[in-house]
């Protein structure tokens, strides 16, 4: 896909992974709709962007969203569903309201704008829906259980919508990012990573990178985006040697 003037709308676009989106596919000559609860982060992730801002789990804000977004430019060829947050509480004793707040941004708030972009894609037989989910939807981890299941759900509608679309011209990516340099654990909800997590951070890719992986992935119409593309090693050994793993990630977690 060549991305020169195409139309781009990013959630999640105030900062992290989706304001760096912005700032890559900006300088492709893309066209910008972005969408998060923080105005001013918007207006300083994309100068001259459509800027909606809002809770994209009220269907009144995705709705304004699409609905400017169309009248503004007429067209949406990109639509990268980025908003999300985490949480570090075990799944065994995470009160249910924070799983289900997980769950409806993480997931529901992605599938209700896919809702709304989709038959318009339809209706032109043109676009790509860009899900941004994470390594943990493939393989889960236990000191974010819950933030993985999120995942594991957009993975699972990310591919099967591929299928359902296959013969509209409608496309949709999965980006799998590992550990990415954001305000992601500042931000989550409750609880801390372990301490072998935080660790790791020197090893992690900037949001920057990320958003390189995902414009090269839009230009050569990948399926699935895992960066950095190490993340395919952990994937593998999980199928492989799922105890390893397991083992692996329980030490990391304290539990072992």
């Amino acid at each position: 896909m060549r991305l020169d003037g195409k139309v781009a709308l990013i959630t999640g676009a105030s900062e992290g992974i989706g304001a760096a989106c912005a700032a890559e596919l900006a300088a492709c000559g893309a066209r910008l709709s972005l969408t998060a609860r923080s105005e001013e982060g918007l207006r300083k992730a994309g100068p001259g962007a459509l800027i909606t801002p809002g809770d994209l789990t009220s269907e009144d804000t995705r709705r304004a969203v699409v609905e400017r977004t169309l009248e503004r430019f007429g067209a949406i060829d990109i639509l990268i569903n980025n908003a999300g947050i985490g949480s570090y509480l075990p799944s065994w004793s995470a009160p249910l309201e924070e799983a289900r707040r997980l769950m409806e941004l993480n997931y529901f708030a992605l599938l209700g704008m896919t809702q709304l972009v989709a038959p318009h894609m339809r209706a032109r037989r043109s676009g790509v829906i860009v899900n941004v989910s994470s390594i943990g939807g493939k393989v889960t981890l236990p000191w974010s259980t819950l933030y993985s299941a999120t995942k594991y759900a957009v993975n699972g509608l990310t591919e099967g919508m591929r299928v359902e679309l296959w013969g509209d011209g409608v496309r949709t990516m999965l980006v799998c990012p590992g550990y990415v340099q954001t305000g992601f654990q500042k931000n989550t909800r409750f609880g801390h990573a372990p301490d072998g997590v935080v660790k790791a951070r020197r090893f992690a890719i900037t949001a920057a990178q990320c958003a390189t992986a995902i414009r090269r992935g839009l230009e050569r119409d990948a399926r699935t985006v895992v960066t950095p593309r190490s993340g395919w090693i952990l994937v593998a050994l999980s199928r492989v040697f799922p105890s390893l793993v397991e083992a692996r990630m329980a030490k990391i977690n304290g539990t072992a």
